[in-house]
């Protein structure tokens, strides 16, 4: 190799080696390529969350599934013609469909967990009692001749989506006549899964209204719903739950949350829904009617471990970024081994984050993977930098971040606001720290020899 060659190799490597310019290049494809074990972390977050999901789905599948209510309501069935060409009659059955014009119920629910392994399951118990009366059925306006009509086939119908959630046996009072309620409902009433029962409604000595009572025993999973099926429904619930989230299409138009527990009351009117009060056959649905409780935990640890990973790219950038201007300003210079391993320290402290909180509380856990993290870090870096200072700049600002991410993460309805304000704070922080360097000197091959 000629002297001018080995002279050029020689340039070329020593630019490299001093090159600000070349540095930042480097750093930022080494913030970039931590992009990819953040994406990792992403992923196993994902799938211990479905795991989780999974284990809980199993949990209330064996227990009980989320309970909708519908009834009660009456249907009595009755005879329509049709004839062919021959003039030849057939007879078949058809269902009229009566709801309630009064429904008070009160329901009292006691959340229980359940766990799998490291996961568990909010379930419930609930006692709910029913009273309201019913109108006298009227044919008239369908012009349904009474001999058509199978009044002895007339029947009280529940509908219970999950059946293995009903603990006792299901009695029902109609105008001082109890009946036992039997599993399977009515054709034609536009829910398949409750119990029955046949009444009588046919005798003319009985009143105008039919009033009843009703109590059921019901157990469930996360949800609890409702369908104002009553010309005039009422609702009163209450719960040792302290954190309620009322969903459904109505809210309660009352109620009092404490740290024991909630009341809440609800009354819609028929005109708040999109079906009247009786109806032939499949006419009409109950669907988009319903309202309630779910039991939810706010956001969970999967879901704060999600939000908390979103800003490991942040991390990762800004303690690169302090690094570089610790050999720019020091010129102390760092290798980029040196820069991959204090990056891959901050991705481990999510996956630490992950698996703690699987087995104790989200703000124990952070706690703790966050001192682990720093400690190591500051350890790390006072060795092969030395500088008390820079090492001190380097864990305040780690433990501060860390900090303003646990803030934001406590926050749900202003983590946007909260996280936008202090991405400006950081970004404004970094402006004035470097407000008085030269980056075009910097840049240039006549400031290269900083790192030297």
């Amino acid at each position: 190799m000629s002297t001018e060659n080995k002279n050029i190799i020689d340039r070329v490597t020593s630019w490299f080696r001093k090159s600000v310019t070349f540095k930042i290049i480097s750093i930022a494809i080494l913030a970039l390529l931590m992009l990819i074990p953040s994406s990792m972390v992403d992923g196993l977050i994902r799938e211990r969350k479905y795991r989780h999901q999974d284990a809980t789905r199993e949990i209330m599948d064996k227990w009980s599934n989320d309970q909708f209510i519908i009834g009660p309501v009456l249907s009595i069935p009755y005879k329509r013609y049709s004839f062919d060409k021959e003039g030849k009659k057939t007879t078949y059955i058809q269902q009229a469909v009566f709801l309630p014009e009064k429904l008070n119920m009160e329901s009292k629910v006691d959340p229980k967990s359940r766990k799998r392994g490291i996961y568990e399951a909010i379930l419930y118990q609930s006692t709910i009692q029913m009273r309201g009366y019913f109108d006298r059925p009227d044919f008239s306006q369908w012009k349904i001749l009474d001999e058509d009509i199978l009044w002895d086939d007339a029947k009280i119908n529940l509908g219970i989506t999950d059946l293995r959630g009903v603990e006792e046996e299901i009695s029902f009072k109609m105008n001082d006549v109890t009946y036992r309620m039997q599993p399977g409902v009515a054709e034609n009433v536009s829910f398949q899964s409750g119990v029955s029962t046949v009444v009588q409604v046919k005798d003319s000595s009985l009143s105008d209204q039919f009033s009843f009572e009703l109590a059921l025993n019901l157990k469930g999973s996360q949800k609890l719903m409702f369908y104002p099926i009553g010309a005039t429904t009422e609702l009163t619930m209450e719960s040792n739950w302290p954190d309620p989230s009322f969903t459904g299409k109505f809210i309660p138009d009352s109620h009092n949350i404490t740290k024991d527990g909630f009341e809440a009351n609800w009354k819609i009117l028929q005109l708040n829904r999109n079906y009247p009060q009786q109806w032939l056959n499949k006419a009409y649905t109950f669907s988009d009617s319903e309202f309630g409780l779910v039991f939810d935990e706010g956001v969970d640890q999967y879901q704060k471990n999600e939000r908390s990973s979103k800003y490991a790219f942040m991390l990762i950038a800004l303690s690169f970024l302090i690094f570089f201007f610790s050999e720019l300003m020091n010129r102390k210079r760092i290798h980029p081994i040196q820069y991959l391993l204090v990056g891959f320290a901050l991705v481990i402290f999510y996956v630490l984050l992950l698996s703690l909180s699987e087995h104790m509380l989200f703000g124990a856990a952070y706690s703790i993977a966050a001192v682990a993290v720093i400690g190591l870090v500051t350890i790390y870096v006072k060795a092969f930098v030395g500088s008390n200072k820079f090492t001190l700049l380097l864990s305040s600002t780690l433990s501060m971040i860390y900090l303003f991410v646990f803030i934001i993460l406590q926050l749900e309805s202003y983590a946007l606001l909260a996280g936008s304000i202090g991405l400006f704070l950081v970004l404004a922080m970094v402006m004035w720290f470097t407000r008085k360097i030269d980056w075009y000197a910097v840049s240039s091959g006549k400031d290269d020899e900083k790192l030297e």
